[in-house]
């Protein structure tokens, strides 16, 4: 049963993915379709300064009209992104993703990038706590039918 970020990141089994404030859309988006992710973490002397998602691509560079090849991530990237602890539970961050209404949360420990967990990997070990709740109950009612 998982109940904090750490577990799920440890579990994940994943590197974390970034980009560079000077990088191009283009170099960023070629990125994020090799390893089929939906955002890359923008870092600068290994601290999180941005996000860069997605919806950056779509909203700030596709309909803005601007030239992925010359335009940099930093000048489409969302700044300062919020970010977790690896100790926060499964449960405060979904409320946190629910609220905010973002997909992506990067965990920083002691101003250092451990990690990034999506809506998804949130949603998954959540069904699997409740799946392993159920099956626990079940257990208990059939050892009591025996009885």
């Amino acid at each position: 049963m998982l109940t904090s970020l750490k577990e799920i990141v440890s579990k994940l089994n994943r590197a974390i993915q970034t980009s560079q404030p000077q990088d191009s859309v283009y170099d960023a988006v070629h990125k994020m379709h090799v390893y089929n992710i939906g955002a890359l973490l923008v870092v600068e002397d290994n601290k999180l300064v941005g996000i860069f998602t997605e919806r950056d691509v779509l909203y700030r560079v596709v309909h803005a009209g601007l030239n992925p090849k010359t335009t940099k991530v930093s000048e489409v990237m969302t700044p300062e992104p919020m970010s977790v602890t690896p100790a926060t539970t499964v449960g405060q961050a979904m409320q946190l993703v629910t609220q905010k209404r973002i997909r992506h949360l990067p965990l920083v420990e002691d101003g250092r990038l451990v990690g990034l967990v999506s809506s998804g990997d949130l949603t998954r070990a959540i069904s699997s706590n409740r799946e392993y709740q159920i099956d626990s109950l079940i257990g208990s009612v059939k050892v009591m039918a025996f009885r």
